[in-house]
């Protein structure tokens, strides 16, 4: 059966991904993290995700997977020491440096796409290293996928939904030239996703056109769409890879929820043997969703061999407008006193996020004060009833379509 892993940039993430039936999680932690300006995690906290994980049978896979100096390797062994007590169920890893100091751990070894994985000899190589799974390069076709997969002597895994690099698996120094901030050692700061134009010494500016001569968007050519494979989930598990992934571990526990939730669904309708039966209901409801939460505009990047177009930034169809916090929690009658600082009314589309809680979703349909009801709120406490537990402490965000806010 595959397995669905999903990212954690911090507790509420985790959560998330968990509550919506991802089979295992990914989170970085500091100094050796991918997502370095955005995804750290204590590495004391590991201990409690990897606890939390565990009691409900699922996994917590830990990036180590910059580029490291020989001062950094010398920390590393102590924080390995602290990964392996914690029990952490693998390491994703790609310097060679810091594969020959954690081959000797307990802990399984799962190759990072950084390491660019495009042929079966490279596999046999990192398999004699310890290496137990590797993340196939995003640049392959599902042909190249399925040949690799069928030859190999290690699990793979690939990515399925989520942002890709314009550099061939992040090997990129974009950031580094621009900014002084290291791509490759999880400081990037995407210059690539900025407005750019082609323009050279004669003031003569470089349209492209797709093979349709379809004008593709002229300020963001550097900028490639996000993947998404939700229409193609037979082909992919029909392609025996052992675990599909999820990107995104600089975005916001309602994205990994509602990404999760969305690829979850998928796997299981087409493990039921009723994908043809429903698979166009349930299509358009998936796509709706995944389109609502970030995103850069879709396509199947290279599986199925050329990206189409270059992106056109977040292509998300709300936004998040913070408006307050959960002050208790009646778990009997399943209401919750939330203190507001921003208008809320009977009709409106809630998201509550924290640690236990995740991400859930509410519609508001009632609200009490003072034992009355009341059609909207500015500022104070207020009373409602939610089908989801939440608890005290939580955050509390308006679900706001953005052509409401540009209004």
């Amino acid at each position: 059966m595959v397995e669905l892993l999903a990212p954690a940039k911090d507790k509420r993430c985790v959560s998330a991904a968990i509550n919506n039936n991802a089979d295992s999680v990914y989170v970085g932690i500091t100094d050796y993290n991918m997502r370095a300006n955005v995804a750290n995690i204590a590495l004391d906290d590991i201990k409690d995700i990897v606890r939390d994980c565990h009691d409900v049978d699922k996994k917590v896979y830990v990036c180590t997977n910059t580029i490291v100096s020989d001062n950094q390797l010398a920390k590393y062994k102590g924080q390995l020491e602290k990964l392996e007590s914690f029990d952490v169920d693998a390491l994703i890893i790609s310097d060679m440096g810091m594969i020959n100091i954690a081959k000797d751990s307990s802990i399984p070894l799962h190759l990072s796409v950084q390491a660019n994985i495009t042929n079966v000899e490279a596999l046999k190589l990192y398999r004699d290293l310890g290496i137990t799974r590797a993340v196939l390069s995003r640049e392959l076709s599902l042909e190249d996928i399925k040949r690799i997969k069928r030859n190999s002597p290690i699990e793979i895994e690939t990515f399925i939904h989520g942002a890709m690099c314009v550099a061939i698996s992040g090997r990129c120094f974009l950031s580094s030239y621009f900014y002084d901030r290291n791509a490759n050692c999880g400081e990037c700061l995407q210059p690539c996703r900025q407005e750019w134009r082609i323009q050279s010494s004669e003031d003569k500016e470089l349209i492209l056109t797709t093979p349709e001569d379809n004008d593709i968007e002229k300020s963001r050519l550097l900028s490639p769409r996000d993947i998404c494979m939700i229409e193609h989930i037979p082909q992919l598990i029909e392609a025996d890879i052992d675990a599909f992934k999820i990107e995104g571990r600089a975005r916001a526990p309602d994205y990994v929820a509602t990404v999760t939730k969305c690829y979850s669904d998928a796997i299981s309708l087409y493990q039921s043997g009723k994908w043809d039966e429903l698979s166009d209901k349930y299509l358009p409801q998936w796509k709706d969703e995944l389109k609502g939460v970030f995103n850069r505009g879709f396509d199947t990047g290279f599986y199925f061999r050329v990206p189409k177009q270059c992106s056109y930034d977040n292509q998300a169809t709300y936004k998040k407008v913070d408006i307050g916090q959960i002050t208790n929690y009646y778990k009997k009658i399943n209401v919750a006193e939330l203190k507001v600082w921003e208008e809320l009314k009977v009709g409106d589309t809630l998201i509550i996020q924290g640690n236990k809680t995740g991400s859930v979703t509410e519609e508001v349909t009632s609200m009490q004060v003072d034992g009355r009801n009341i059609e909207s709120i500015s500022n104070g406490l207020v009373g409602i009833k939610f089908e989801n537990v939440v608890r005290e402490n939580d955050h509390v965000y308006k679900k706001v379509p953005i052509k409401e806010l540009s209004l």
